[in-house]
C-alpha cells in the first residue's frame, strides 16, 4: 500500500512537471528526461510546482561544490542558478549537464562538431553532488542502525534476548555468516576476519538501493547505478582477495598443477585474465541491473505522456508497481549476489589445498 502511495505521488510530481509540455506545443524528450533523473547532480531537487508557466516554483537543496584549481574553492551550487558564471581566483567556472567548466567571463562554451563541450575542467572536483550527499545518508543510517544493536548488546549482554534494531540485525548478521561467509571460507578464523567487511558490504549495497527507490526526497537517487560507486566496490573486493591470497593460490594461478603442458599454456593465461575479470563482472552487473530498473520504472512513467489518454495512468501505475515488486527483489538479490561471489572469490585465495 506504501509503495502504491509513493507512485501516486511520483505522478503527481511528474505532472507538474510535464504539464506544460502540451500547453507549450513542445516534443516531449522522453530520453533526455529519464537520462536527467538516472544521471547525478550538484542539487537535490525536491518538488516543482507549476513546471514550464510565469509562477513555477521549483524547491532544490543545493549542495557544496568543492574545487582545486589553482587554488582551493568551496561554495554552494546555488550561485550556478540560471546559468550563473561563478568566478574562482583568475578563473570562471559554469554549470552545465551536471558537469563543471573552464569558461570565460562572459560563460561561453565551445562545441565540437558531435555538440559535446570542449572546454577543460577544474584540475579536482570533489563536490559533494547528489549521490555522494545520498551516500553519506546510507553511512549514516548504517551507523546509527548497528551502533543501537551494539549498545543494546552491551547493556542486555550477548546472549540477551534480541530487542528493538537487534531483531532486524540479528538474522541478517546470522544469515551472511552462515549462509555465505562460512560457506565459501572453511577456516573459522579467517573467516571471522572477513565477516566485518562482508557485512559492511552487503548492508551498504542494500541500503543504498532501497534509498533509490524511493520516488521522492530524499531518495531517488541512483547510487548504485553509478559506474564510479560499484568501481569502487569491486577495486575493494579486487585488493580483499588478492592482497591475502596464500601461496596454493597463486601457485595455482601461474602453474596449473596437474594439466599437461600444453594446456597450461592457454589455461594460465585465462586465470591471470580473470583475476581482473572478475571484480569487472562484480562492477558491471550491479551497475547494470540497479540502472535498468530505474530506466524501466521512468521509461513507464513516460507511457502517460506519450499514450495521452485516459487509460494510459491506470496501465502505468499497475505496471510501475509490478516492476517495483520486482525492484524491491533486485534490491536484496544484487546486494547478496555481490556478496557471496566476493566471499568466493575470498575463499579460493584463502582456503587451503585439499
Amino acid at each position: 500500500m506504501r509503495i502504491f502511495f509513493c507512485l501516486l505521488f511520483c505522478l503527481a510530481s511528474a505532472g507538474n512537471i510535464f504539464a506544460s509540455s502540451s500547453e507549450n506545443e513542445e516534443k516531449l524528450d522522453v530520453t533526455g528526461t529519464i537520462m536527467h533523473h538516472v544521471s547525478d547532480s550538484h542539487e537535490w531537487h525536491i518538488i516543482t510546482f507549476n513546471k514550464g508557466t510565469e509562477k513555477e516554483i521549483s524547491i532544490t537543496l543545493p549542495l557544496p561544490v568543492i574545487l582545486w584549481h589553482d587554488g582551493f574553492y568551496v561554495f554552494s551550487s546555488a550561485k550556478f542558478k540560471g546559468g550563473n558564471v561563478v568566478q574562482i581566483g583568475d578563473n570562471y567556472v559554469v554549470y552545465e549537464h551536471g558537469h563543471i567548466y573552464l569558461t570565460k567571463r562572459d560563460g561561453h562554451l565551445e562545441h565540437n562538431e558531435e555538440g559535446e563541450i570542449t572546454n577543460a575542467k577544474p584540475t579536482l572536483d570533489i563536490s559533494i553532488t547528489r549521490n555522494v550527499a545520498s551516500m553519506l545518508m546510507g553511512v549514516a543510517l548504517l551507523l546509527w542502525f548497528f551502533g543501537s544493536a551494539a549498545r543494546g548488546y552491551s547493556k542486555r549482554g550477548e546472549l540477551s534476548v534480541p530487542k528493538g534494531v537487534q531483531i532486524l540485525v540479528e538474522p541478517i548478521v546470522l544469515f551472511l555468516r552462515d549462509s555465505i561467509v562460512y560457506e565459501q571460507i572453511h577456516d573459522k578464523k579467517k573467516a571471522d576476519f572477513f565477516m566485518s567487511y562482508l557485512l559492511t558490504l552487503f548492508c551498504f549495497i542494500i541500503i543504498n538501493n532501497f534509498i533509490g527507490l524511493i520516488p521522492f526526497f530524499p531518495g531517488a537517487s541512483n547510487v548504485s547505478g553509478n559506474i564510479a560507486f560499484t568501481f569502487t566496490l569491486a577495486v575493494i573486493s579486487f585488493f580483499a582477495v588478492n592482497l591475502f591470497a596464500n601461496k596454493h593460490y597463486w601457485k595455482h594461478l601461474f602453474t596449473a598443477p596437474g594439466i599437461p603442458i600444453p594446456i597450461k599454456v592457454l589455461i594460465v593465461p585465462i586465470e591471470l585474465i580473470g583475476v581482473f575479470t572478475k571484480p569487472f563482472a562484480l562492477m558491471l552487473r550491479l551497475f547494470a541491473n540497479i540502472t535498468a530498473g530505474h530506466i524501466i520504472i521512468l521509461s513507464l512513467t513516460m507511457m502517460i505522456f506519450i499514450m495521452g489518454n485516459a487509460a494510459a495512468p491506470f496501465m502505468s501505475v499497475f505496471l510501475m508497481l509490478m516492476m517495483y515488486c520486482l525492484e524491491l527483489l533486485v534490491t536484496f538479490l544484487q546486494a547478496y549476489i555481490f556478496t557471496l561471489l566476493t566471499a568466493l572469490f575470498i575463499g579460493m585465495a584463502v582456503n587451503e589445498a585439499h
